[in-house]
């Protein structure tokens, strides 16, 4: 389908505007910030309303147009997938609007929210990849999504250990390979469906 592809093509152009923004938002921020040790939340609040921000609100755009075309191949992909997906793009636009604190400082009610949004939204897209691995559309990606969901848990709780029990340690270094395996589960989709070239039946989730 024409339109499946073409959604497929801006989801893929997207995602790769954001990977873009995010890399040149860590090269303009202070060199004084480590990005093994902090967050690119932490490198966004120090270029507030700067291209990091602007790269979450791209890859929020980007979901929506995966979402968009999911729905152009068949049957909805079901209200769990919704849910889940709803979810990942809500919460990153939420950490794009309200800022964590700066890196050293006490936490604030808006970096409290910026948190929970965040960790919603790091567990709600593996999970969302993981179901979609069932619909027939998106056979040839099936093992990929399994795995990327799969790895992305994985170092969502290992993440999470750092920033209670493990004192932040490689906090930043954990984050970046989530946000790869959760960005590598949107591309694996993205993908199949700029490929995609006739309408398939699909099994709803």
């Amino acid at each position: 389908m024409p339109g499946t592809r073409n959604t497929g093509v801006v989801a893929l152009s997207g995602i790769a505007v954001a990977a873009l923004l995010t890399v040149i938002g860590h090269l303009e921020v202070n060199d004084d910030l480590n990005p093994w040790a902090l967050t690119i939340s932490d490198f966004a609040v120090s270029d507030r309303g700067g291209v990091i921000d602007v790269a979450m609100v791209v890859l929020a755009l980007a979901t929506v147009a995966v979402m968009y075309g999911l729905r152009r191949t068949g049957p909805p992909p079901g209200r769990a997938v919704d849910l889940l997906l709803g979810a990942w793009v809500a919460g990153l636009l939420l950490a794009a609007v309200v800022p964590t604190n700066e890196p050293g400082t006490a936490m604030t009610t808006a970096a409290y929210l910026h948190r929970y949004a965040s960790v919603v939204a790091f567990l709600a897209l593996p999970a969302g990849g993981w179901l979609l691995a069932r619909r027939d559309q998106l056979t040839p990606a099936a093992r990929w999504l399994r795995g990327l969901a799969v790895a992305s848990l994985v170092l969502a709780a290992a993440m999470m250990w750092s920033a209670y029990p493990g004192e932040r340690v490689l906090i930043g270094l954990a984050e970046r390979l989530l946000i790869l395996t959760e960005v590598g589960v949107l591309t694996a989709v993205a993908l199949v469906l700029a490929r995609s070239g006739s309408s398939t039946r699909v099994v709803a989730v």
